[in-house]
């Protein structure tokens, strides 16, 4: 069997690649909270996952992987993820999701924040065992501290009783029917669950993608920078770290892939396979932080090098739609059915 990506996903992540490096270069990061996004949407980058009648292209998750990862590589700054990858499978009928105007935020269960919930023009808030639609205009933000500047946290009130009456139109009421699962709370296989799974691995796609751009900016300075007359990369412990890195993107990688292909065909196993992606790119992508911000020492804190956006995107992304530790034990629980033994 074949594995690899065809030549059509390939190119449409090398077109996000060429947009992304031309409107979000690392200067935007300081000034702009959507670089790029008009850009993107005249691209269908938002309609991908859309069906042809909702003015998409009906691609599936597996289709835009190489393009998330390109999102990570870049930094984007917005709610790529929410906006592109969980609105689509949640409102599948909504055409002006296509066009890129129209933003979504998430606020899943287990966390207490959204993330860019200022700009997003409808909030899908995930409690309780269901999922409610609440417009943007409705909402009550609150912000809080966080570790991404270009990924702030808010704490977000509402009116329950409040109808639905946001961009993306819609009948008086919001309620999102289905309970989401796993790490994320509740009972699986409904269609609210489906889209945070999808919104998890496409994340995972993500930190991948900040891992594999602080491994590449990292292998560069330690090729630039000497000490003792010789470039630290030369040094056994330097090779020996950036080394682990590239084992653990590499190895994360497959793991996303699978999720998004068992996620595609509803698979009975894609709980599990998703936990497995996010928990394994999640320690790709802390792992790459960690040994950039050593290799790189104590110019890695400074507020002048651009580095401490991908930091942070790591750390930030690492935590969004469960944590490492919450996807580590329902992965756990799914393989040995809950007993403490590593094997039955």
């Amino acid at each position: 069997m074949n594995f690899g990506f065809t030549d059509d996903q390939l190119a449409l992540a090398a077109t996000v690649r060429d947009v992304l490096r031309a409107h979000c270069p690392p200067a935007a990061l300081r000034s702009e909270r959507r670089p790029a996004w008009e850009q993107l949407a005249a691209l269908g980058f938002f309609g991908l996952l859309l069906p042809p009648e909702a003015d998409g292209l009906g691609l599936g998750l597996t289709d835009v992987l190489p393009a998330l990862e390109e999102t990570g590589r870049a930094c984007l700054p917005g709610p790529v993820v929410e906006t592109a990858v969980v609105a689509p499978s949640l409102l599948p009928g909504a055409p002006k999701l296509a066009s890129g105007t129209v933003c979504v935020g998430v606020l899943p269960p287990g966390q207490a924040y959204a993330a860019d919930a200022d700009l997003a023009d409808l909030l899908v808030v995930v409690r309780d065992g269901g999922a409610r639609l609440v417009a943007g205009e409705s909402v009550r933000l609150a912000a809080r501290a966080g570790v991404d500047p270009c990924r702030p946290l808010f704490e977000v009130a509402f009116d329950t009783s409040e109808p639905l009456d946001g961009p993306l139109g819609g009948p008086p009421g919001g309620p999102l029917g289905g309970s989401p699962g796993g790490p994320l709370g509740g009972s699986p296989a409904v269609s609210v669950e489906a889209a945070l799974w999808r919104g998890t691995v496409a994340t995972a796609a993500q930190l991948v993608g900040v891992a594999r751009e602080l491994l590449a900016v990292t292998v560069s300075y330690a090729r630039a920078r000497t000490q003792f007359g010789a470039a630290i990369g030369s040094f056994q412990a330097v090779k020996h770290q950036l080394a682990d890195v590239a084992v653990a993107v590499e190895f994360a990688a497959p793991l996303v892939h699978r999720a998004a292909l068992t996620v595609d065909g509803a698979v009975p196993s894609a709980g599990r396979d998703v936990s497995a992606a996010k928990a394994a790119a999640g320690e790709a992508a802390t792992l790459a932080a960690r040994v950039a911000l050593q290799v790189h020492g104590a110019i890695g804190y400074t507020e002048e090098l651009d580095l401490r956006f991908w930091l942070a995107r790591a750390w930030s992304l690492s935590a969004a739609y469960g944590t490492t530790a919450a996807h580590r034990e329902h992965l756990r629980s799914e393989i040995v059915g809950g007993s403490p033994r590593r094997y039955p």
